[in-house]
């Protein structure tokens, strides 16, 4: 850019923004002021750097634009003179005004007006500190109601995974409840097939191995393989003949006990082995019954297991989602926070039985430096937003990690085969407020507070890649803190 000249008072006041000032402030203006010529393609303001200048386009075509993950999203392009831009908000004595909220590209070479922000501030607040306070009270009430906007967005989401979480734990929970009172009923069958066992005066040498073929039983429910229903129904076809054979009564309700726990025939044929051995034969139902109760037992106690097992993994799913007793800052695993996020979706997942999830790790990654809680919020929204697109059609999320080959960064890719977002919204997806869900079904918060969670405070950036039945959310993070 060069600097040719300052306007003179009564150019100025040609100008829409300086033409009701008096003509001491219009003298200031023209004093301070620089005409600055900008060649075409020049960007004499850069989004994120210090805001240095007011500018005011005198002549020429400029193009407004904001950084949308890894893309310069055009919002405005105008030859309209007299337009301002720059450091818009040089009035405000705050963070916000010390930066470039835009990039401006010049498309024709251009003429601009630049000003000093900081002495232009200045005079501004002489000048008008009536319309300084309101404009200060006007711009820090909208950011306060934006902020409690975002942060109902945030509970709002909260509530929805809580609601989830407490279904997931009901289900286990009761479970481990139903076997329980199973289990009680059993134990007192055992105890009383017990004591029909010793009425029939069996020999010490045959209860031995009763009991080994009891310990046996138990090592295979442990371990007992999942059946398809075909494959289960041959074996219980075949186990209860067997039992009808030996002139057992009820073999049709004893047979799905004995297959649910991995045995078969050649299991109760060792068992009638050693009933029969020995100078006086053991009752064979008798031991039967006593055996069947034995693989109840266990099985109720693999329920019982696995429930307070899916009930410790939820609570487990939660402390590290919530990350309530971690540091805020800290090097993570990124997938503990997506299985995480994941399970606190079970709910949901669950009444959508029609969507699959397909989960494709790169667990070579290394740790990364991160606020956890909050990149699992960016998780929650997007996740969230896959599966209303998804909807009852159902489809697949996909959710997969991998190394950036072009950069020192860790690539978090959630897909969806819903219906797409539209071109004419794809650029406008993170804005705040913008949503292209139902009116109520959505505040238009979630993408925008995603987008600041990793630009601003990881300084990564997220993209998405749109067409019917592939949307791709690309989320990109650096690996260290030095990239970052």
């Amino acid at each position: 850019m060069t600097t040719s000249d300052h306007l003179a008072p009564d150019e100025l006041r040609d100008l829409f923004l300086f033409a009701d000032l008096d003509p001491e402030q219009l003298q200031w203006v023209a004093e301070h002021g620089d005409v600055v010529e900008v060649p075409a393609g020049e960007t004499p303001v850069v989004e994120g750097e210090q805001a240095r200048c007011f500018y005011v386009l005198l002549s020429g075509t400029i193009a407004m634009s904001r950084r949308v993950g890894a893309d310069d999203v055009e919002t405005t392009r105008t030859e309209q003179r007299g337009v301002y831009f720059g450091a818009v908000q040089f009035y405000l004595q705050d963070d916000s005004a010390l930066i470039y909220a835009n990039s401006v590209r010049a498309i024709t070479d251009a003429v601009v007006l630049a000003l000093p922000a900081a002495e232009f501030a200045a005079q501004f607040s002489r000048w008008f500190p009536m319309a300084v306070h309101l404009l200060e009270g006007m711009l820090l009430g909208m950011r306060k109601s934006n902020s409690q906007v975002a942060e109902r967005e945030r509970l709002l989401a909260l509530g929805k995974l809580s609601a989830g979480l407490t279904h997931e734990l009901n289900n286990p929970a009761a479970a481990a409840g139903r076997a329980t009172d199973a289990l009680r009923d059993k134990v007192a069958g055992m105890r009383a097939k017990l004591a029909m066992i010793a009425d029939g005066k069996i020999a010490g040498d045959q209860l031995r191995k009763l009991v080994m073929a009891q310990d046996e039983f138990v090592k295979k429910v442990r371990n007992a393989p999942s059946l398809s229903p075909l494959e289960a129904s041959d074996r219980e076809d075949e186990l209860g003949d067997w039992l009808d054979d030996q002139g057992i009564n009820g073999g049709w309700e004893l047979a799905p006990v004995f297959v649910a726990g991995g045995l078969g025939v050649e299991d109760l044929e060792a068992v009638k082995l050693a009933a029969s051995s020995g100078e006086t034969a053991a009752p064979l139902e008798g031991a039967i019954r006593w055996l069947a109760y034995t693989v109840e037992t266990e099985s109720l106690l693999r329920e019982i297991t696995d429930a307070t097992t899916r009930i410790s993994d939820l609570v487990m799913a939660a402390k590290q989602y919530s990350q309530l007793d971690r540091a805020p800052f800290r090097f993570v695993d990124v997938h503990e926070g997506l299985d995480a996020t994941l399970v606190m979706f079970g709910r949901k997942l669950g009444e959508q039985s029609g969507i699959s999830i397909v989960k494709d790790y790169d667990r070579s990654l290394p740790k990364i430096p991160a606020y956890p809680a909050e990149l699992n919020q960016v998780w929650t929204n997007i996740v969230d937003n896959a599966l209303d697109a998804m909807g009852a059609a159902g489809g697949t999320l996909t959710v997969r990690t991998r190394r950036d080959p072009d950069a020192d960064r860790l690539v978090v890719e959630i897909g969806d085969t819903g219906p797409g977002i539209p071109p004419e919204a794809r650029s406008r997806i993170f804005e705040p407020f913008f949503t292209t869900k139902g009116v109520g079904q959505g505040t238009g918060l979630g993408l925008d507070v995603s987008y600041r969670v990793v630009v601003n405070r990881h300084h990564g950036d997220v993209t998405v890649e749109s067409e019917p039945g592939d949307t791709r959310f690309l989320v990109r993070l650096p690996l260290s803190e030095e990239t970052a």
